[in-house]
């Protein structure tokens, strides 16, 4: 029986391609975004859009659209970066950040729990911008504090879900060239998703709820 995966974000940049990456491995892929761009709608994978995990009104979109699939995977990959600096705060863009980039993919979790199984897994993708001991250079508080609020939430979701037998890795996809960053990075989104597909098939329960980079390192809180 084919492996179900569901990928937030899913429109272009690392969702993309860990779309692809599935649906290469024969997965039945579901791809959760905004718009669909052209690549995903012809990628071969089941297109669930008009989902803004940022509302409310997303979770029950998600529970109409995947009612009765069993979820194999669940990748929350949905975030935004923003720049704030000490002096020129926007707390509307602060407050953004958390919507999508904490609430986001806390939100479609509890909403699609029906649809884990034993075994199933979930990965929260974060940033090592979220670290506060690899912190060096301050500036980005949106993205760092609401990336940071994700980490400590992927770790609350790996202690209440382990007795359901579900494993949840919180994962850095690395510094990966993409609109996010303006094409700068230092590899490539399809790069990014092999990595992150290769962190996602090592996750077990007794390794749920580790703080990883792409590459393998276990990162610092």
């Amino acid at each position: 029986m084919n492996k179900t995966a569901v990928i937030t974000g899913a429109n272009r940049g690392i969702g993309l391609e860990l779309v692809k990456h599935y649906l290469k491995l024969g997965w039945q892929v579901y791809g959760i975004c905004r718009e669909a761009s052209e690549a995903l709608k012809s990628s071969g994978a089941t297109v669930v859009a008009g989902i803004d995990v940022a509302a409310a009104a997303c979770t029950s979109r998600l529970q109409t659209a995947l009612q009765k699939v069993k979820i194999d995977l669940l990748i929350n990959n949905a975030g935004i970066l923003r720049d704030e600096r000490l002096g020129e705060l926007n707390f509307a863009t602060i407050e953004e950040q958390f919507q999508v980039n904490t609430l986001g993919p806390l939100r479609v979790t509890e909403a699609l729990l029906d649809n884990m199984v034993q075994g199933t897994k979930v990965a929260l993708v974060t940033s090592r911008m979220g670290s506060i001991a690899d912190n060096t250079s301050g500036g980005r508080y949106g993205y760092r504090m609401s990336k940071a609020a994700l980490n400590i939430a992927g770790v609350s979701l790996a202690h209440d879900l382990k007795g359901q037998g579900v494993a949840v890795a919180i994962l850095h996809p690395g510094y990966v060239a993409t609109d996010m960053v303006g094409g700068r990075g230092d590899i490539t989104p399809e790069v990014a998703a092999s990595r992150l597909a290769a962190r996602i098939e090592g996750l077990t329960l007794e390794n749920s709820g580790t703080f990883w980079h792409s590459n393998g390192e276990v990162l610092p809180w």
